[in-house]
């Protein structure tokens, strides 16, 4: 990877970076990461989000293993992180490449080096397409790969490149996608439609198919299992009418983080093809993982000989108000914790004298902007001026939460913690 990512340990550490110590301002990122702070002693002001650094270590390994294992290439969802340093964690580990949503995502990615990218989505906007052929005309060994679903979307983009004078063709993948989804032609003959389209075009090349198995209503492991054959039908089908004769191989894409492993047995079942085949899996929020939803839907829960995931964020928030009985209130609120999939759980308490118990029954009600509301496991007795075990003020909590991609998003840069509570190093996104 180029100096760029490096480059972002010369960034300067200020107020726009919350739960950093203010003593701190001033320091650029690597310098403060070669003070090893601890967390919770260091000057860090709460609410402060951390990962996991063995956590993270740990879940990079999982994930390649398990590819590895079943002939699969990751091409790890970046807008889960939208860091580029984690990023290239991941290519070292083997990526494949990196996946992104829309342009602004494909453009953070480009601009720290990535040279493959899976843009899983379309493209019609003709700014974003003059940039991805200049991108693509400056560096012979850059390539981005982009979904289509419509004739009408293929000729806007064809327009596109054309307009900007591309001298490259743009790879595309022909989505498929389900009743009452999201995007994807539904039928065989609308893909037939979309693969004339791009057959005609100037600046297109049909590089295989994809889709995305996590939106299909009710997917359940049925329903997940029977378009995935689909979608495997389609790339042989495209295949015996000679689509891909132009190309070197052929990619067949899907993949969340919810059913990799339907996604693994249903390319281990596909037949051999014309042209050797990328089987691209892209899950993004392996990497982080969670304390809700990805805990529950993980395929690990289900293959547990083949590895496990760790959860990797936890959330510091300070008790600052016990206003009334049975009434606690944490100062980290909507503005720095995901709660689109569910509130956070509380894990840990840790007191003013550095003590750190488990927070057993405890939990968080509601959230406001800036504000938790924390229970205990039962009100106050009658004359009671407190339950047994909620924290006092100044105490701080430790906090889980559920769904990484609207976790990241929240937090510019985010410190790396070690077991022991020591601050490694900084991790910043760009959303």
């Amino acid at each position: 990877m180029p100096p760029a990512i490096d480059s972002l340990a010369d960034e300067i550490v200020d107020h726009r970076f919350k739960g950093l110590p203010p003593d701190a301002a001033g320091l650029t990122v690597r310098e403060l990461a070669a003070e090893r702070r601890d967390l919770y002693t260091g000057g860090f002001i709460t609410p402060v989000l951390t990962l996991s650094a063995e956590a993270v270590a740990h879940n990079l390994c999982a994930m390649d293993r398990f590819a590895g294992r079943h002939g699969l290439l990751l091409a790890p969802h970046g807008k889960t992180t939208m860091a580029p340093a984690l990023f290239r964690r991941q290519l070292e580990h083997g990526a494949w490449g990196i996946t992104v949503a829309v342009p602004h995502q494909a453009r953070v990615a480009r601009a720290f080096g990535v040279r493959r990218i899976l843009l899983a989505n379309q493209l019609v906007d003709h700014a974003a397409l003059a940039w991805v052929a200049r991108e693509q005309d400056a560096d012979p060994g850059f390539r981005l790969l982009a979904f289509v679903d419509s004739a009408r979307g293929v000729r806007l983009m064809d327009e596109g490149l054309r307009a900007a004078g591309a001298g490259r063709r743009v790879e595309v993948l022909l989505e498929l996608g389900a009743e009452g989804g999201r995007g994807g032609v539904r039928d065989a003959a609308r893909a037939g439609e979309v693969a004339d389209a791009v057959a005609a075009s100037a600046g297109l090349r049909l590089a295989g198919v994809a889709g995305y198995e996590g939106e299909i209503p009710g997917a359940d492991a049925e329903a997940v299992r029977a378009w995935l054959e689909r979608l495997c039908a389609l790339a042989v089908a495209l295949d015996r009418e000679g689509r891909f004769a132009q190309i070197p191989e052929i990619v067949l894409s899907a993949g969340g983080s919810a059913w990799f492993d339907a996604v693994a047995d249903a390319f281990s079942r596909l037949p051999p093809l014309s042209r050797p085949v990328a089987k691209v899996l892209r899950s993004g929020a392996y990497l982080s993982h969670d304390d809700g939803r990805y805990r529950e839907v993980t395929p690990f829960n289900r293959r547990p000989h083949e590895g496990s995931l760790l959860p990797a964020f936890r959330l510091w928030a300070q008790v600052v108000s016990r206003p009334e009985p049975g009434l606690t209130l944490l100062n980290a609120g909507k503005r720095d914790i995901a709660y689109d999939l569910g509130l956070p759980e509380v894990q840990a308490v840790r007191t003013a004298a550095g003590r750190v118990r488990r927070a057993d029954g405890l939990s968080v009600t509601r959230l406001a902007d800036q504000h938790a509301f924390l229970a205990g496991p039962a009100g106050p007795e009658p004359g009671e001026a407190e339950s047994p075990g909620m924290p006092e003020v100044g105490d701080w909590v430790a906090l889980g939460m559920s769904h990484p991609c609207t976790i990241f998003e929240k937090w510019p840069l985010i410190p790396l913690v070690a077991g022991d509570g020591t601050v490694t190093d900084y991790v910043r996104t760009f959303f």
